[in-house]
């Protein structure tokens, strides 16, 4: 296993954009805003359900907001826009799983929930954001993320949440095909294993499991988060101007 060592260098944003990222104080949120802050002026929202973003820093828009409602999405999306401006990209990162036994045994409203969070309300923060980008007429982009297991049938312990990324992939194109005459790109991350802690907060797994989890990659190791961060920010940049409707994954090699 070669483990990763970061480069000298990091894809940047152009100056002054405005960034929303809801889930930003989860492991790959705050990676993705820590990257964003070491690149040119902007102002970044950072979206916590519970938490806050350590950052202090003066480009920063603290937003902190439990969603239960489409109303609760598109009121996140104003109140950043009302904050910053307006808003040139959207990045959800916000999601999770509430159930961690079989599906077999999963009750419906456990059911629901994992199906909202992990596609309800990003599709309805997509839809806010993409409105505020077309009537400004500056395009903007959207990214969203799926999960690579989702194209094989999931897991049995996490299928609603797979099931909810399938539906991502397929509201990345739509979204993208309904954005592409205003300029609006969207775009989505499929994730392998990535080392952002989402497996110890969402399914209690040890580093026992995470270390046989890495094992099943061909690389021998997990994905870094700065790996996504980097990945995040390339799309979010003016080297992406011809990449819309596409799952990127980002993954070692799972799977192959």
């Amino acid at each position: 296993m070669i483990p990763f060592t970061a480069p000298d260098w990091i894809p940047t944003i152009d100056p002054g954009m405005r960034i929303l990222v809801t889930g930003a104080s989860g492991g790959l949120g705050r990676a993705l805003v820590d990257m964003l802050l070491q690149g040119p002026d902007c102002r970044i929202g950072a979206h916590g359900a519970s938490k806050r973003h350590p950052s202090n820093d003066p480009r920063m828009v603290h937003l902190n907001k439990a969603f239960s409602s489409a109303h609760d999405c598109v009121a996140l999306v104003h109140e950043f826009v009302t904050e910053a401006g307006g808003i040139d990209a959207l990045v959800v990162l916000s999601g999770g799983i509430h159930f961690s036994g079989h599906w077999k045994d999963m009750p419906d409203t456990d059911w629901a929930r994992d199906i909202d969070v992990n596609l309800n309300q990003p599709f309805f923060l997509a839809r806010a954001a993409m409105q505020h980008m077309q009537d400004n007429k500056r395009g903007g982009r959207i990214l969203l993320t799926g999960t690579e297991s989702a194209i094989h049938g999931g897991s049995a312990m996490s299928f609603p949440y797979a099931i909810a990324k399938r539906g991502t992939e397929c509201m990345v194109e739509g979204l993208a095909r309904e954005g592409a005459p205003a300029g609006v790109l969207v775009n989505g991350l499929r994730f392998g294993y990535i080392d952002s802690g989402f497996h110890g907060r969402w399914h209690d797994k040890t580093d026992a499991d995470m270390k046989a989890r890495a094992e099943m990659v061909p690389l021998k190791r997990p994905g870094h988060v700065d790996e996504a961060a980097a990945l995040m920010t390339f799309l979010l940049s003016g080297w992406a101007q011809f990449i819309t409707g596409q799952m990127i994954p980002l993954t070692g090699g799972d799977w192959l």
